[in-house]
């Protein structure tokens, strides 16, 4: 099944993109080629179990089986060896992310605690954007009462444009609620409604 945003991407926000960067060719258009969470363990005691709640967790909330991540040096102060496992890491694409990017932005990113939307330089200038998390609890999926650790994330959205603005209105199109003047967030069947902006 296509991800409503996937379609409305396709039917008029790409086209509509086209027209607002002044492009000449649908082809140049920006899209979102993939999402990349990494959740790092590395510091947590009983490094083992972790990584298992990690790997539980990043499984419910993407839908995907996460792959893990190990130490590429020995640290002494961090009790770190080279090779140690210290975190997992996934790559959505297709129809998975833009039902994970659906999710983040119209359920999870509106449960923080005074929202006021995501800082809009996160930015690489590769057109790439990163966005952390600081608790797991904000996504739906995560039943309070178990648990046991909190684990942060990075999500990088990765995009097929190597311009810093083409990106950000590709973002803020897709409903990223960028902090700053009155973001439209569209809604799946095309309708718009005010996200909460400072």
């Amino acid at each position: 099944m296509i991800p409503a945003l996937q379609t409305l991407y396709k039917e008029k926000l790409r086209d509509s993109l086209k027209t607002q960067l002044a492009l000449s060719n649908v082809h140049q258009v920006p899209k979102l080629e993939k999402i990349v969470i990494n959740c790092s363990v590395g510091s947590q005691g009983e490094r083992k179990q972790a990584i298992e709640d990690a790997v539980n967790e990043v499984t419910l909330i993407t839908g995907q089986k996460p792959v893990i991540t190990k130490s590429k040096k020995a640290i002494a102060n961090f009790k770190l060896r080279e090779g140690e496992n210290v975190g997992v890491k996934i790559t959505l694409r297709g129809p998975r992310m833009y039902d994970f990017l659906m999710r983040l932005v119209r359920t999870a990113l509106p449960r923080v605690r005074d929202f006021r939307g995501v800082a809009p330089r996160a930015f690489d200038g590769r057109g790439n954007y990163t966005l952390g998390v600081n608790d797991q609890s904000i996504f739906p999926e995560i039943e309070l009462d178990k648990i046991k650790r909190t684990l942060g994330f990075d999500i990088t959205f990765v995009t097929s444009t190597n311009n810093d603005d083409h990106a950000r209105e590709l973002l803020r199109a897709l409903g990223m609620p960028f902090r700053g003047k009155g973001n439209l967030l569209q809604k799946a069947d095309g309708s718009e409604s005010e996200a909460a902006a400072a």
